[in-house]
């Protein structure tokens, strides 16, 4: 039996919070500022298991581990210049607003990452998490989907520098994981999977289950697109069908993941029906396949979630209190002091339990049969089909 009870590294800097689009975008740095209340308020910063620490700012020499040369200026270029638009290189558009501290607060949430890598791979301890992190749509030459620096995809490179042979990465955002499949297409050394709606509804239409990896690398790309509208037991289903059987054939050496925590029913920018506890749930369960497959060794990072209250600080808190093996009862009150800092900054009224009061539960796609006529069953069967023979392994 696994135990659980394992040393975190928290890489926090307020800094961070300075990653801001400005009034009106969805990307409110609130919810990374009301999350590390929150963890803050329930006591786990102080807990033995957990250091909290920072990181200095990614310099250049390692965002080109990813990204161009021509695009790290691009971006410099539209921080001093917060008023133009770089469209070929995806700045200053709809989606990707430029402000003054574009690059220095894209950099400082992207060494967070790289520093939390280092500090795993190089034993210092089993678990990191950056939850300003997880921005996993940004492309080597192309800012996309308010993401400026791949912090994921450039945390996995980090690791590869360092020696990893096999690394593996994880990504249950309700948005494909393109910028970090992209960054590994071809290279046989990582393997990435992604659960998200399907990129036939949802932004970045991406993520078929035909999407397997480059020619030099077949099967190292592992995509399982969710019908809209699936919840709890179908997002928990799919999930248990694909991932374990994947990470026990690749057997890596460091797990990256992403927890974007808008796959929740209440996201505004989303068509998924999943609640905070089944978020817990894949959390613990990404806990335990770290300790069966990878040593322990687990890189956690947040990403997408646009119901700054109601959702993102508590699903993160939860992450934060998993990887440090102090999980929070879900039926825990919200402290009183982080719903009256909820309401100093919102205006809003804070969620009052660790809870939307939800009992988890899924059939097991092994155990319980495959029903031919349901689209996500539908969906399961075609990602296994796609990528697990190329491991070995019957779909």
């Amino acid at each position: 039996m696994v135990d659980t009870r394992c040393a975190l590294q928290l890489f926090w800097d307020e800094a961070a919070t300075a990653y801001d689009f400005g009034p009106g975008h969805p990307m409110d740095p609130t919810r990374l500022a009301l999350t590390m209340r929150l963890v803050e308020s329930l006591g786990l910063a102080r807990d033995p298991a957990v250091t909290v620490r920072s990181a200095p700012a990614a310099g250049e020499s390692t965002l080109r581990l990813v990204h161009s040369a021509g695009y790290i200026e691009a971006v410099k270029r539209a921080a001093a210049d917060p008023t133009g638009e770089d469209a070929p290189h995806g700045l200053g558009t709809d989606d990707n607003w430029t402000f003054p501290g574009l690059h220095t607060a894209s950099a400082l949430i992207a060494g967070q990452s790289v520093a939390a890598a280092e500090a795993v791979w190089r034993g210092e301890t089993p678990h990191a998490v950056n939850f300003t992190g997880g921005l996993h749509h940004a492309m080597p030459d192309t800012a996309s989907g308010f993401c400026i620096y791949n912090d994921p995809a450039l945390a996995i490179a980090r690791l590869l520098e360092l020696g990893a042979e096999r690394v593996a990465y994880v990504d249950v955002d309700v948005h494909h994981g393109d910028g970090v499949q992209q960054a590994f297409w071809n290279d046989p050394r990582v393997l990435t999977v992604s659960l998200h709606e399907s990129p036939a509804t949802l932004f970045p239409q991406t993520g078929w289950s035909t999407e397997t990896g480059g020619p030099d690398a077949p099967g190292t790309a592992a995509n399982l697109p969710l019908p809209a509208g699936t919840g709890d037991a179908g997002w928990l289903r799919a999930f248990h069908a694909l991932v374990p059987e994947l990470l026990a054939a690749f057997r890596p050496q460091v797990l990256v993941t992403q927890h974007g925590a808008d796959t929740h029913v209440e996201d505004p920018l989303a068509h998924l029906a999943v609640s905070l506890d089944a978020q817990r749930v894949i959390a613990e369960s990404i806990h335990h396949l770290a300790h069966e497959h990878a040593e322990g060794r687990w890189v956690a990072t947040g990403g997408g979630g646009y119901a700054v209250v109601d959702v993102v600080p508590r699903a993160w808190t939860h992450l934060v209190a998993t990887a440090a093996g102090r999980p929070v009862d879900p039926a825990t009150e919200t402290p009183e002091d982080w719903r009256a800092e909820v309401f100093r900054l919102t205006r809003q009224q804070a969620p009052m339990r660790m809870t939307d009061g939800a009992t988890p539960d899924w059939k097991d796609f092994h155990d319980g049969g495959y029903d031919p006529g349901d689209r996500l069953d539908q969906a399961i069967l075609a990602a296994r089909r796609a990528v697990l023979p190329h491991h070995g392994l019957m779909p």
